[in-house]
């Protein structure tokens, strides 16, 4: 039986933040997927916190990790002090703590749909070694846990942001992520250019109704932490570089995929084609596991 280990990191929200009613939905439908698909897959739930931050309630099949014990701004200098934690210190502690074929990162304001693990199984019986589940985004009138049964039944619309992770754990240790931190833009086109580069098999999932948010007011985007963003943006290039200097350049189209935003952004089309090697190929055949 195939194997999943799945972080989220967790925070300690102020009163005015989305995440007071994100994060308890978030925990409950991670709770209930893990149920639908105990016969199918074994999935483990991990959550990880700074050290020493206070410990966000969380239901008891969650496992905690050893706290992260640095932020990006112990490491750079920013106008405005924010404690955002790297990608790399999370994806390593999930590593670590685990031996499980897949690992799984999502953000903590991503919901998931009762059979989600089944399909990220399905999936990786197709031969997909690491791919990307684009989420989809319903209203912001739910407050509770109690509607949960009705943000399922929402069917919400498509968003082109990245925001769920599964990469296969022998394609983890090749992964290059410098200091790119959650929490602002380019940590999703981060873990893209690894996954083109090192998977056998990539695929974005674009359409499929699997995870949901509620709203999509887009906090992060508060200019006060502008440096932020033109930080990560600096290190994802390095990155970039780095991936291309050791591997060889990127096929121009993925090139495009990887490093261009709005029109002047190719997408492969992947209902017919997904990456490999860092160039496009057409699906073949199901591949099975």
């Amino acid at each position: 039986m195939l194997s999943i280990a799945h972080i989220i990191n967790p925070v300690i929200a102020d009163s005015t933040s989305d995440l007071v009613v994100a994060q308890p939905i978030t925990f409950e439908t991670m709770r209930i997927a893990r149920e639908f698909a105990y016969d199918a897959v074994n999935i483990d739930l991990y959550a990880i916190q700074f050290y020493n931050e206070p410990r966000v309630p969380l239901p008891d099949i969650f496992q905690r990790t050893p706290g992260l014990t640095r932020s990006v701004a112990d490491i750079k200098t920013f106008k405005q002090r924010k404690n955002l934690p790297l990608i790399k210190d999370i994806l390593d502690t999930l590593y670590e703590s685990s031996q499980a074929d897949y690992l799984i990162y999502t953000n903590v304001d991503i919901a998931l749909q009762p059979y989600f693990y089944k399909a990220v199984d399905m999936f990786i019986g197709q031969g997909y070694d690491a791919f990307v589940i684009d989420r989809r985004t319903i209203t912001d009138k739910y407050t509770s846990i109690d509607q949960i049964p009705l943000m399922y039944a929402e069917i919400g619309e498509p968003h082109k942001g990245y925001d769920c992770f599964i990469i296969k754990r022998e394609l983890y240790p090749k992964f290059k992520l410098g200091t790119i931190c959650i929490g602002t833009a380019w940590v999703g086109r981060a873990l893209l250019a690894n996954m083109a580069t090192y998977a056998a098999r990539f695929k974005e999932f674009r359409n499929e109704h699997l995870t949901f948010h509620i709203g999509d007011s887009c906090t992060w985007r508060n200019e006060t932490f502008n440096d932020y963003f033109q930080e990560n943006w600096n290190e994802y290039l390095t990155i970039f570089q780095q991936l291309e200097m050791e591997c060889g350049q990127f096929e121009s189209m993925v090139r495009s995929y990887l490093l261009d935003s709005g029109d002047k952004r190719n997408i492969p089309d992947f209902d017919k084609y997904c990456i490999t090697k860092r160039t496009v190929q057409p699906i073949c055949e199901v591949k099975k596991r």
